[in-house]
């Protein structure tokens, strides 16, 4: 396990190596994948739950409408 001091050498490397200004600009596009992420699954449980439950139709009664049908038709 590292200790504090290597931890600390290693954020000076990093800083160093990319620049104060370039890692915050990475964190901000962080921050905004996890928020689009967030974002996107709440869209999709709005989706889900907005969309109206599937309608049953009742086989004898559609056939005896199309045989009413079938028969007002030929006369």
């Amino acid at each position: 396990m590292p200790g504090w001091t290597q931890i600390l050498i290693v954020l000076v490397l990093i800083v160093l190596l990319f620049g104060r200004g370039k890692i915050s600009d990475m964190m901000g596009d962080v921050a905004k994948g996890i928020r689009s992420f967030k974002k996107g699954l709440s869209d999709e449980d709005d989706v889900q739950s907005a969309q109206p439950e599937p309608k049953t139709i009742d086989a004898t009664a559609s056939h005896e409408e199309s045989a009413e049908k079938n028969k007002a038709s030929h006369g």
